[in-house]
């Protein structure tokens, strides 16, 4: 069993059964878009909230027990939700095929595993398509409420405006607020917020 089955082997929702907070706050952004990508979506708390927007959600993470979980979650709220299981490293980024990307709290990943995510999140972004993203900040350590102990995983201003200079950039957010999904991510963090769009 990997770490993240072992994590996820449990009866409650590691990080909650609501949706992360900055997802829903831009349900209308969300409602003009017909197909999203779930990027490591876990237990599937985004990608079930996609589906409850009219969403043909496609959520993919490593974690078959996760991915159970998401099946289960989406039939309790009378959604469908495909789900991959997959090994993002060496995930076939399908060309243009979705209008929606959503990556919450993507940093397990590496300098060079999150390079080639974020240039697979491009390419697979339609023409038009939008880009929502949240991550933590270096002093996100301080806090210490949720997130990989690397700093070399975290994200600056400077990193994501560099990575997706490709995308039009509609806001990039830095703030310090207090987030509550389930036990995993609990108490003020260190955040970074990001919607892009792909240019047509």
């Amino acid at each position: 069993m990997s770490e993240w089955d072992r994590r996820y082997d449990r009866a409650e929702y590691l990080f909650g059964e609501a949706p992360n907070a900055f997802l829903a706050s831009q349900v209308n952004c969300v409602k003009g878009h017909r197909r999203a990508l779930a990027v490591a979506d876990g237990e599937g708390r985004n990608g079930v909230w996609l589906a409850e927007q009219s969403l043909a959600v496609t959520a993919i993470d490593s974690s078959s027990v996760a991915l159970r979980k998401a099946q289960d979650l989406a039939s309790r709220r009378g959604v469908s939700l495909e789900t991959q299981h997959v090994d993002i490293v060496n995930y076939d980024w399908p060309a243009e095929a979705f209008d929606l990307v959503v990556a919450i709290f993507i940093q397990f990943a590496g300098p060079a595993l999150r390079d080639a995510m974020f240039r697979g999140m491009i390419r697979t972004l339609t023409p038009g398509g939008t880009l929502l993203m949240q991550g933590y900040r270096p002093e996100q350590l301080a806090y210490g409420t949720g997130g990989p102990p690397m700093v070399e995983n975290l994200y600056t201003e400077d990193l994501i405006r560099n990575a997706f200079a490709d995308l039009d950039i509609l806001a990039l957010t830095v703030h310090d607020s207090p987030i509550s999904e389930g036990t995993g991510h609990a108490g003020m963090s260190a955040l970074i917020d990001l919607v892009a769009r792909k240019p047509e």
